[in-house]
């Protein structure tokens, strides 16, 4: 295990990844349990997050995949980026956001100075938040590749259901060390025939097996009721295909080395 990398479970999607003395978060969801109706979608949040604001101490960038939905960036994780100096989304989000908010294009990056020396590379990666023509109804997503010579890479899928966009990222990038991997199975019947709108079980384990991933933890796995699968089915998929050992461990709230 490499101590300077580490994970650690919030909540839902949101997580801190230690990578290189950076501490990096993604998609800020740390409102207490409450009732959310937005775009047609209501849902409850039945947990609270592992942390608070206050609890999370600093943090040096956050990843946003993207701004518009509720169990990706809540009202208490708005109120967090006022506070951060980096946080890096899609353009439009960036747009929207303003302040210290940086858009990329897929396959853009931008270089984070490590407190320990050297830099982290954070390459947008693309996303798409269900199928074919989603963006006119849910928006415009991104993941984030993050890499170091010493450290390896990290691929955060964002709510990501492409699997031709997982081929694409591992023929421009390769295999990751770990992905932390947004999964839900999140349908809304009246959209796109039920169809999904983010991973489920079976497409985590497809899209590990395409990257040859080393690793997987998973995430945006609990906590809203809009989500149709938890970890338990993630789980599954993976033993299912004699996988389970590249699933890494996280409990809520631990600190765990990768």
């Amino acid at each position: 295990m490499n101590v300077k990398r580490t994970i650690q479970l919030v909540g839902g999607p949101t997580v801190v990844l230690g990578f290189g003395g950076l501490r990096l978060l993604t998609d800020p969801t740390l409102d207490l349990p409450r009732h959310y109706s937005q775009g047609g979608m209501e849902s409850e949040k039945t947990i609270t997050p592992a942390l608070s604001a206050a609890e999370l101490g600093r943090i040096d960038a956050v990843l946003l995949s993207h701004d518009e939905h509720f169990d990706n960036l809540d009202t208490a994780g708005r109120q967090l980026l006022q506070d951060v100096r980096l946080t890096v989304s899609t353009p439009g989000g960036a747009e929207r956001l303003g302040g210290t908010a940086r858009g990329l294009q897929p396959f853009e990056s931008t270089e984070l100075e490590r407190p320990d020396g050297g830099t982290v590379t954070v390459t947008a990666v693309p996303a798409r938040h269900g199928p074919a023509g989603v963006e006119a109804v849910l928006g415009k997503v991104t993941g984030f590749w993050l890499a170091a010579e010493d450290l390896g890479a990290v691929y955060v899928t964002g709510d990501n259901t492409s699997l031709d966009h997982v081929r694409e990222i591992g023929h421009r990038l390769g295999s990751p060390d770990l992905i932390v991997q947004f999964v839900g199975a999140v349908r809304n019947p009246e959209w796109f025939d039920g169809q999904l709108l983010t991973m489920d079980g079976l497409g985590a384990q497809v899209s590990a097996t395409l990257l040859g991933a080393r690793a997987v933890a998973i995430a945006h796995a609990e906590g809203w009721t809009h989500y149709s699968q938890g970890r338990d089915e993630a789980v599954d998929a993976f033993i299912a295909a004699g996988l389970a050992d590249r699933l890494l461990h996280t409990p809520v709230g631990e600190v765990v080395a990768f």
